[in-house]
Order: structure tokens, then C-alpha cells, then sequence
């Protein structure tokens, strides 16, 4: 049953990757819109991990290290999210 529900999730998450400027003029890759779970602990260290950043989940959201948006988005896709609900600013 939970695994139905977490498909269900994923097929109505609005999930926002975008990219901000932070301390010192440095840019972060931040997603908004996932669940707060385990799972999104889990999406965050596959993301840091395939992408070969630092990062942290934290207040509901991802932050990376660095302009990954579209490796983030491709990443997402292949973890089952639907492409339409993730959007790329």
C-alpha cells in the first residue's frame, strides 16, 4: 500500500528547480516540492552522490552545491517522477 501511495506522490508532486546566489556570490541548485520523508533523504543523497556535490535537505527543500538544474530534472525523471510536474527556472 505505501508503495502505491508513493507513486501517487510523485505523479501529483509540482516539484521547482532553480538556482540561487548565495553567500560569497556562490550559486546552489535548490529543489522545492518533494514530500518530506524518508524518501526525499534518500533522493537528496542519490542526487549529491551521482552528481558529485555537496548538499543538504533541509526546511522542505534540496540544496546543492552549484548549477545542476537540468542534471537534477534528468535525475528526477528516471526516478519516476512525471516530467510536466518538474519545473526548471
Amino acid at each position: 500500500m505505501d508503495d502505491i501511495l508513493r507513486e501517487l506522490d510523485k505523479e501529483k508532486a509540482r516539484i521547482v528547480v532553480f538556482k540561487d546566489i548565495r553567500r560569497f556570490r556562490k550559486s546552489v541548485t535548490v529543489v522545492r516540492g518533494l514530500q518530506e520523508s524518508d524518501d526525499a533523504l534518500g533522493i537528496t543523497k542519490m542526487l549529491k552522490t551521482n552528481i558529485g556535490t555537496g548538499g543538504t535537505y533541509k526546511d522542505g527543500q534540496i540544496v546543492l552545491q552549484g548549477d545542476h538544474r537540468e542534471a537534477v530534472k534528468n535525475m528526477l525523471i528516471g526516478k519516476g517522477f512525471n516530467e510536466d510536474s518538474i519545473e526548471v527556472r
